[in-house]
């Protein structure tokens, strides 16, 4: 019986980009769908991004590398275009220099700005989000799809406050904990809503830029301030129209007439007495457990912080509005006989000072900072000594930015930098399998400098010799300061 002839195997190519190695058949892309095998290329799939900057902002494009635009104003022209490392590739396994090297001017100076798409498994995020109410206890785990991938952390001013991911939870558990860390990284990071569960807290949607939805409610305002502050800033406004004021906050309960802000508008004592832990005089610690309810407390009727009224110094008829922090909650109330609070109609100049309460609240807002460790193999694509380029970037010789965004270096050895992920390109970051974040990082200085530190000049290339990239406007303040400015380099105009 003669032998079925073997159907041919379409031919594949070893992807190198990233430890995985993946073998790629043609026209079908790697396990990261970065990658494409091509006719038998390998090739990048995202285009790579130069940002084209903008005159001021919603004008017209600077055309790119356009010596013949108009006068702006300007003592000197700075570059019109930035090319990003936005899918520009890496430098895997490291000993070869960044997929770009793209030489420019600036002010008169000839630089250098390097660009590679750097593979972090030591990288996280810090998550700001604006809201009074408890969330979850300090150090709480924090799940994705079930899996821990990070936790509660110290909370600040009028925004509580999470870290998530890092080398532990990526690569130091189970393979199912370290790919829904990198989902929910790559997710957060690329501006897309990832809903997030607080163990013996709460349930929340997170997106970069928008209002964090806790259990299905969709946060409208920050705080003005804790009970003190708000005692402080609106005492003027609620003395002539009420004898006392209770700012009601989980952190630092307010109380007008014992405050130093009515003291010095001559209000008089009510004979509030208020239960929980009195710090100085009109501030009280610890006046309810945290929750959901009046100022991040766990309660629903704000009564429940009063112990009493003194007879000695009360009186009825005495008029008292509580409030919450952000205003969402207010109550008005009038002392009956027997010196208990009523609850009674608000008369429109209080309804006033509430509202002004709301006004004075800022958006909630989550953001989203991508925090990266940019390691020895990253910087072997810059330079043949990588110790160099640290020292360059903390004698500032070397700008670094992401995704042409503004970073923070963080001090201490090495190059670790955290990001605003809205300042960036939409759709900046990938992954690899392994599992680890790709984020784009770009190193710009003057080409002497670089020389000095040991770069691949070899590698060097005009800006105009880039093809194929894709174009984007930085749109003025909207986008954040333009990437290289001269005063990145102790340049001024």
């Amino acid at each position: 019986m003669p032998r079925r002839a073997k159907r041919e195997q379409p031919e594949k190519i070893r992807c190198d980009a990233c430890p995985v190695l993946c073998f790629i058949a043609d026209g079908r892309a790697g396990a990261c769908d970065r990658y494409a095998n091509v006719g038998g290329t390998l090739t990048r799939v995202d285009p790579l991004v130069i940002l084209d900057r903008t005159v001021e902002a919603g004008g017209e494009v600077v055309s790119f590398l356009d010596d013949k635009r108009e006068w702006e104003g300007d003592i000197v022209q700075p570059p019109a275009s930035f090319i990003t490392a936005v899918g520009a590739g890496t430098t895997y396994p490291d000993y070869k220099p960044a997929p770009f090297i793209v030489s420019s001017q600036m002010a008169g100076v000839d630089m250098v700005t390097v660009v590679t798409e750097g593979i972090f498994s030591y990288c996280g995020v810090k998550l700001k989000i604006d809201t009074d109410r408890h969330l979850g206890d300090e150090t709480a785990a924090v799940r994705y799809q079930g899996e821990v991938v990070g936790h509660v952390t110290s909370g600040e001013y009028g925004s509580q406050m999470m870290s998530l991911g890092g080398v532990h939870h990526l690569t130091g558990g189970s393979k199912k904990e370290g790919r829904m860390t990198c989902e929910a990284l790559l997710n957060l990071c690329n501006r897309q809503p990832v809903e997030l569960q607080i163990d013996e807290g709460v349930n929340i949607i997170v997106e970069a830029g928008k209002a964090p939805v806790i259990e299905g409610q969709r946060e409208e305002r920050m705080r003005v301030g804790c009970g003190s502050a708000a005692i402080g800033m609106f005492a003027q406004q609620w003395f002539r129209h009420v004898d006392d004021v209770v700012v009601v906050d989980d952190h630092i309960t307010g109380v007008l007439s014992e405050h130093q802000a009515g003291k010095l508008l001559d209000v008089p004592p009510t004979g509030i007495k208020i239960k929980g832990k009195r710090s100085t005089p009109g501030r009280y610690f610890r006046v309810a457990e945290p929750g959901q309810g009046w100022g991040g407390t766990n309660l629903d009727d704000p009564l429940a912080i009063i112990d009493r009224f003194d007879a000695k110094t009360a009186t009825p008829g005495m008029k008292l509005l509580m409030i919450s922090t952000t205003g969402d909650h207010s109550d008005y109330f009038v002392l009956d006989d027997d010196l208990t609070p009523q609850r009674a109609e608000m008369p429109q100049a209080v309804r006033d000072t509430v509202e002004r309460v709301k006004e004075n609240c800022e958006p909630a807002l989550c953001s989203v900072v991508f925090i990266g460790g940019a390691g020895g193999s990253l910087r072997a694509g810059v330079t043949e000594n990588p110790v160099r380029l640290t020292r360059s970037v903390r004698d500032t010789l070397t700008h670094v930015t992401s995704g042409g965004a503004e970073v923070y270096i963080w001090p201490g050895g090495g190059i670790t930098y955290m990001v605003d992920v809205t300042q960036m390109p939409e759709n900046s970051f990938g992954y690899v399998p392994t599992p680890a974040l790709v984020a784009p990082i770009e190193f710009t200085m003057r080409v002497s400098d670089y020389e000095a530190l040991g770069g691949h000049m070899d590698s060097i290339r005009p800006l105009a010799e880039v093809g194929g990239a894709q174009r984007r406007l930085n749109q003025g303040e909207e986008a954040g300061a333009w990437p290289v400015q001269p005063h990145h380099f102790g340049w001024t105009r």
